[in-house]
């Protein structure tokens, strides 16, 4: 694949960005994409390394080396051919994906793995903007009626395949916009908001029905259900991992999406109900070292905040990972954003043990230093005017929909169902992403949406030709 010299030839490049002090004054995306000439050396770089190892470090089978070399040889129509043959919104993973399969590349071993992330990026956009990307109406009605419940990747991936299969599908969206954590967590100088809308208006072109505002199970009645054939749960795990430690009824210590979805509401121009939550002017303190975390780094730099500190119960990860220990797998390294980049101070092995405050207004935090065991080995105060809970999620809301159906749960508390035909407890009803396997990536939901929607469709008609 690609040019037999190339990774000897060409250096590992990946698109440059807007300088820090210029990005943080707005919300838009700062990337500058590469060059067609660059970006076919960068194909080029695709080495005939015999077994792929990208493909199993890939949720969702992407074909990278075919599309690869596609790049590589300027025949961009076909590789959007070969990318959309696996991935629904290679747009959105392209953005926001970790890139597993750039750290299971065999150049990865020389710390300089193909650009492959930086490729499905170039090659999705050159496909929009070339007019490829069009409605899919091919297959004939099967007078089949399937509810997908939330529109996040997931169950836009899961509506769009059933829809091209041929059932009648029916999108519901509790929220006022779909995209899930995609419109909602994400921030929008990693992912701007009309990438998400354009697909849902080629599903609506497709002919899935989206129903936004319709929280089933709150403001929709479960029993609506039982009026489809077919019923998939693709919600979110949006219950967030809390800190039961004194002074956590302060002001001031708010969960991280709360913040977070109340900027992107700023962004679109939609209301936001209670109180406001903004940095603006504040000490700004993030408990948890995750992709949210960062997330809110840069809200809160945007913001206009006075100090953000990063701090991160585990120990600080080594600069380089072992690769003869950890490759073609997810090596644990230290990863830093760029959202670390525009102004933030990261601390490692410090464990909250309380809130302070005064007047009711949290002021700072009690914390342990710990050691890598999680002994205490020194103690220290941070102040804080803003305190944002970043640790992740434990399970899906339980309440309404969940209960409602009376669906089994694993010891995890996440809806019950496994990994091949994805049914639960309820023999019609089957689950996929986040609210089956817990909170994970936006390729993985890709991935668990698809395939679900290949087992419903098996479920309806006996057999199905989508892919699994």
């Amino acid at each position: 694949m690609g040019k037999a010299t190339g990774f000897k030839e060409f250096q590992r490049q990946t698109p440059g960005y807007e300088k820090p002090e210029e990005r943080v004054k707005h919300y838009n995306e700062f990337s500058k994409p590469l060059s067609d000439e660059e970006l076919s050396k960068q194909g080029a770089r695709c080495m005939d390394c015999g077994v792929p190892f990208c493909h199993q470090g890939c949720p969702v089978n992407n074909i990278i080396p075919d599309w690869n070399d596609l790049v590589y040889k300027n025949r961009w129509a076909e590789a959007i051919e070969v990318l959309h043959s696996t991935n629904n919104f290679p747009e959105f993973t392209g953005r926001v994906c970790p890139a597993p399969c750039e750290a299971a590349c065999t150049l990865n071993l020389e710390d300089s793995p193909v650009a492959i992330k930086t490729i499905e990026h170039a090659i999705v956009e050159r496909a929009w903007a070339d007019g490829l990307v069009k409605a899919d109406t091919s297959k004939p009605r099967t007078g089949k009626k399937v509810a997908v419940v939330g529109a996040g990747p997931a169950g836009m991936a899961a509506a769009q395949q059933l829809a091209r299969a041929g059932h009648s599908v029916v999108l519901f969206e509790k929220n006022a916009q779909v995209g899930g954590l995609l419109r909602y967590g994400i921030p929008d100088f990693k992912l701007e908001k009309t990438i998400i809308e354009r697909r849902a208006a080629q599903m609506v072109a497709e002919g899935v029905e989206i129903r936004t505002n319709a929280h089933v199970g709150v403001t929709v009645p479960v029993s609506e259900l039982n009026a489809f054939d077919a019923v998939l749960l693709t919600g979110g795990s949006e219950k967030p991992r809390d800190l039961d430690v004194d002074g956590r009824d302060l002001k001031g210590v708010h969960f991280a999406m709360d913040f977070l979805t109340q900027q992107n509401r700023r962004v679109s121009g939609e209301a936001i109900q209670g109180e406001d939550i903004l940095a603006t002017g504040k000490r700004v303190v993030v408990i948890g070292g995750g992709d949210t975390g960062a997330d809110c780094v840069g809200t809160s730099n945007r913001q206009g905040a006075a100090s953000v500190t990063q701090i991160e119960i585990m120990p600080k990860p080594p600069e380089k990972e072992d690769k003869l220990a950890t490759w073609p797998l997810w090596p644990n390294k230290l990863r830093t954003s760029t959202s670390h980049d525009e102004g933030c101070e990261r601390r490692w092995s410090i464990v909250t043990k309380s809130f302070f405050g005064v007047n009711g207004q949290v002021t700072g935090l009690n914390c342990v230093q710990v050691d890598a065991q999680f002994n205490p080995v020194g103690q220290l105060t941070i102040e804080a005017d803003l305190v944002l809970l970043a640790m992740g999620f434990v399970h899906p809301v339980h309440e309404g929909l969940v209960d409602g159906l009376g669906l089994d749960k694993d010891q995890r508390g996440n809806v019950k169902a496994d990994t091949d035909s994805y049914r639960t407890s309820n023999p019609k009803v089957f689950a996929a992403g986040d609210i089956r396997r817990g909170q994970s990536l936006v390729v993985w939901a890709i991935r668990e949406g698809r395939q679900a929607a290949r087992s419903v469709d098996e479920f309806l008609m006996g057999s199905s030709e989508l892919p699994r």
